[in-house]
């Protein structure tokens, strides 16, 4: 995100991420003096799909709602994808399910000829960050089961009723053009949008309009002050024995594991300050008596491009065969989990994305809406600011030097197709970013007003795309010959590299049947507050 709206800043940096990525506002402003013939009927279709949109305003919250109670992660995203793929099959798309190895991935399709329009964003949850919504403070459903401590419930809501409201009107008017929806899976764990790459997606794409939840409406262009990163597991294998009767005759995998930790504690001393790395240990054997035969560490590794990751990467490998000759182990695999380049966005579509953005301006806030967003920031000690009421200005990138430390693999489906990411205000500003806190406005009136305008800047942008041919030429011209100039696409995945859709499955099966009776049921109830029985805003009373 650089001059980024807050895209994966409110969520990523925020995050740093409801993400908070915020550039400098003194930037400059869209250029509109070359702008591009149009149709003539663009301005009378854009009114037409405002006022569309807006009619739908109850099926975007059904559908934030609707996911929001799933709460599900990374690659167990079975009843979301399920629910998803359900309302656009009924609606005429064509689906294709399991795409790229990936069980809850899917293509919905609707439409023929050029251009080709894809529209993407994030449906996984966070770990332990389940979340009564509408509660200024810390109240789970289920004690620390997962939930959307970031906000991925919204951006398909977003998209489809974008997508639904400008199929009617291509319908209509005979308008030309394909529509592709697909879904960000496992996008916490970086391990979804590469692989889709690789199958071929995005091949005959012409741009790719991704969405993602913040606490602004916002685009950038340019380089985004993100992270590149590989997410690798290093697996050890030694030898088991009796902990306390023979211990000489062990050789344990685990002091292979801490080795390699501590050994890497001493390495990022000799980083450059831009990287960001960290681990977890995700098997260390399985009962202390027992010398461990196996066990795994689980790195992400960032840096701001692919080489420098790559050095990284070979640093890491080269740490875990010390511990291994140092603990008489064995390195038994070194596995890629996921990956992402660091994300460039398309000038071209950022500035006409940014008029709609002018055109449609921020949601009008009450003050229910408001006082959940002060009490929350107040709950967690950020800034009392509220909700955002200016829309962000739309500048240049940031200096080569600014980098925020997060990643998103929208990097490598913006390496590969023009691709921008339209923030919408959903959340609220301030937020720590993959925590409870992040869930609590993304099942109220906040999170429906923000994706409502979300879409509503989505649906003029694609109606822009279809009918103004010079805007996908120069888009096409931008990447070519700017973004891609000097820089081309590399895949951190090697031939054998598959994605790990066994990612989060033990969490899943454990927390499941516990989240179930709190799905949303919207043939009962009109908002999921309502289900629940939250007083909306439910806040403490400020002493």
């Amino acid at each position: 995100m650089h001059a980024m709206h807050r895209t994966r800043t409110a969520a990523l940096a925020l995050l740093l991420l409801g993400l908070v990525l915020k550039v400098d506002p003194v930037v400059a402003q869209v250029k509109t003096a070359n702008a591009p013939p149009v149709d003539p009927r663009l301005e009378r279709l854009k009114k037409e799909a405002l006022a569309a949109v807006d009619a739908r305003g109850k099926q975007v919250q059904e559908i934030i709602d609707q996911v929001f109670s799933f709460g599900e992660l990374g690659m167990q995203e079975f009843e979301t994808s399920k629910y998803l793929t359900g309302i656009l099959e009924q609606n005429g798309f064509r689906i294709e399910r399991g795409v790229a190895g990936m069980p809850t991935a899917w293509v919905a399709t609707w439409g023929s000829g050029k251009p080709v329009i894809a529209l993407g964003s994030d449906i996984d949850g966070i770990p332990q960050s389940n979340q009564k919504p509408g509660v200024g403070y810390r109240e789970p459903l289920v004690t620390s089961a997962p939930g959307h401590g970031e906000g991925h419930n919204s951006g398909q809501a977003v998209n489809i009723v974008a997508a639904l409201v400008v199929k009617d009107i291509m319908q209509r008017n005979g308008i030309p053009g394909t529509l592709k929806l697909w879904p960000g899976v496992a996008e916490e764990a970086v391990a979804g949008k590469a692989h889709l790459v690789r199958a071929g997606v995005f091949k005959d794409v012409d741009v790719n309009l991704f969405t993602h939840v913040g606490d602004n409406l916002a685009v950038s262009w340019g380089r985004m002050p993100l992270t590149a990163l590989v997410s690798v597991m290093f697996k050890f294998r030694g030898q088991t024995a009796h902990s306390a009767g023979a211990p000489w005759r062990g050789k344990s995998a685990l002091d292979a594991v801490m080795l390699m930790g501590q050994a890497w504690e001493y390495h990022r001393e000799h980083m450059e300050v831009q990287q960001r790395s960290h681990y977890v240990i995700k098997d260390g054997g399985d009962q202390p008596n027992v010398v461990p035969q196996t066990a795994s560490i689980w790195f992400y590794l960032r840096e701001r491009d692919h080489d420098r990751v790559l050095q990284m990467f070979e640093a890491a490998k080269r740490i875990a065969q010390g511990a291994a000759l140092m603990t008489d182990t064995q390195v038994d695999t070194v596995m890629i989990l996921g990956s992402a380049w660091n994300p460039h966005m398309n000038k071209a579509v950022a500035e006409a994305a940014y008029l709609n953005i002018e055109r449609v301006g921020l949601p009008t806030w009450d003050n229910d809406d408001q006082t959940l967003a002060r009490s929350l920031q107040r709950e967690i000690g950020a800034p009392v600011t509220g909700l955002a009421t200016q829309v962000e200005r739309l500048g240049p990138p940031p200096p080569e030097n600014v980098t925020f430390g997060a990643s998103d693999d929208i990097g490598d489906v913006s390496w590969n197709v023009p691709t921008i990411t339209l923030s919408y205000p959903s959340n609220i500003p301030g937020l720590p970013g993959h925590n409870w806190a992040n869930g609590i406005a993304m099942a109220t009136p906040i999170a429906h007003k923000g994706g409502l305008a979300g879409a509503k800047v989505q649906a003029l942008t694609l109606l822009d795309l279809m009918l103004t041919p010079r805007l996908v030429t120069d888009a096409w011209d931008y990447f070519r010959n700017v973004q891609t100039k000097t820089i081309k696409y590399k895949s951190f995945l090697g031939p054998n590299d598959g994605p790990p859709t066994w990612l989060n499955a033990d969490i899943m099966a454990r927390y499941r049947e516990q989240m179930r009776p709190f799905y949303y049921d919207p043939s009962r109830y009109k908002t999921y507050l309502e289900q629940l029985g939250i007083k909306y805003p439910t806040v403490r009373a400020v002493q």
